[in-house]
């Protein structure tokens, strides 16, 4: 199901670019297993792909994130680390949060944005919390607002797509 990015549906929080401090997560020999990734689970640009709703997933979905980002659509290192957290954050709530069975991940671009969504059968609606330093969970959200431009939740009759985008240049 192809979502309009102007980012009327649902609830829309605006984000503003944050010099949030993340984790880093460097991209070591993991382009054989992203594109292993891609090959297995399909590419989540041309269709929503699937993943089982099990932590080790979240792996899987930073492979495939990491690698439309930098191979397919060629955008600079960081604005992939970015997108690669934010993707951790948002299947780490679906995962931890909703009880689903599988969960789906969707990567849209257009001039200007990235889009990246993933779906589940939840219809609960994902909190932003305070945030204090010495918090140790929590953060998901928090982070999303800070780095991505705007993000949002659109419910759907069975479930819901919590989204982000950021802008991006193109060449």
């Amino acid at each position: 199901m192809m979502v309009g990015m102007a980012g009327l549906e649902g609830v829309e929080q605006p984000g503003q670019r944050g010099s949030a401090t993340a984790a880093r997560w460097v991209p070591a020999a993991d382009d054989e297993q992203a594109l292993k990734a891609l090959e297995l689970f399909g590419n989540p640009t041309e269709e929503e792909v699937r993943l089982p709703s099990r932590p080790e997933s979240a792996a899987t979905a930073r492979r495939l994130t990491q690698c439309v980002v930098l191979r397919q659509w060629g955008l600079p290192p960081q604005t992939a680390e970015h997108a690669v957290l934010l993707v951790s954050e948002l299947v780490g709530n679906a995962v931890r949060h909703t009880g689903a069975r599988v969960f789906g991940l969707r990567m849209l671009r257009r001039r200007g944005w990235l889009r990246i969504e993933v779906r589940d059968p939840s219809r609960g609606l994902p909190c932003l919390m305070p945030v204090h330093e010495m918090d140790t969970s929590g953060r998901g959200l928090f982070l999303v607002d800070k780095l991505s431009d705007r993000w949002g939740v659109d419910l759907l009759p069975r479930g819901k797509t919590t989204w982000f985008e950021m802008r991006v240049s193109d060449h």
